[in-house]
């Protein structure tokens, strides 16, 4: 087999997700079966590493210094969703249920947690959504941007939690059972 195909399947296999079998796979179609595709994956990806940055504001993902939800006047600024990466921002962009703002919380160094602060003072917002993965982790970084902002008149709210639709009590982990009842509510 030959060098470049081999280094080609090898860069595959580095992408989270894809195997030894999907990276030949990928490398075989962008090198024979459809080379104007490969092409335009190389461009897409050398285009993103030259021009996507994060958003100064919300640490979004954005080719100017702000994103364009954070420029949006017509969003709900009084409310900001508070996520782990750009990649939640995308998912709940696409469902349409949220209107608000978003900060991705990269990390909680004391930067990072004052730039969350001064969103909140610029955009004059009233409520902090926590949109992060379910667990003990994620309740113990809530607890201590709360604390954090605690001098602030904001509201602080997560999103709700329990058992997914169409499963079956049997198939829940206990943790998630254990919130569905401490979250019920009444119909």
């Amino acid at each position: 087999m030959d060098d470049k195909f081999k280094n080609l399947i090898t860069c595959f296999e580095k992408l989270p997700g894809v195997g030894k079998k999907s990276a030949i796979k990928y490398a075989y179609f962008v090198s024979f079966d459809n080379k104007v595709a490969g092409l335009n994956l190389a461009n897409a990806i050398e285009e993103g590493i030259k021009f996507l940055k994060r958003c100064e504001i919300c640490n979004g993902i954005c080719e100017n210094e702000i994103c364009e939800i954070c420029t949006n006047t017509s969003r709900e600024s009084e409310k900001i969703c508070v996520v782990e990466n750009s990649k939640d921002i995308m998912v709940l962009e696409e469902a349409k249920i949220f209107d608000g703002l978003y900060f991705v919380l990269d990390s909680l160094e004391e930067s990072n947690i004052d730039k969350l602060k001064n969103m909140i003072e610029q955009k004059k917002s009233k409520e902090i959504i926590f949109a992060l993965t379910p667990g003990l982790n994620s309740d113990g970084i809530m607890l201590f941007i709360e604390d954090r902002l605690k001098d602030l008149d904001i509201k602080f709210s997560k999103i709700a939690q329990g058992i997914p639709t169409g499963v079956s009590l049997e198939n829940v982990d206990m943790l998630s059972l254990m919130k569905a009842i401490d979250d019920r509510r009444e119909f």
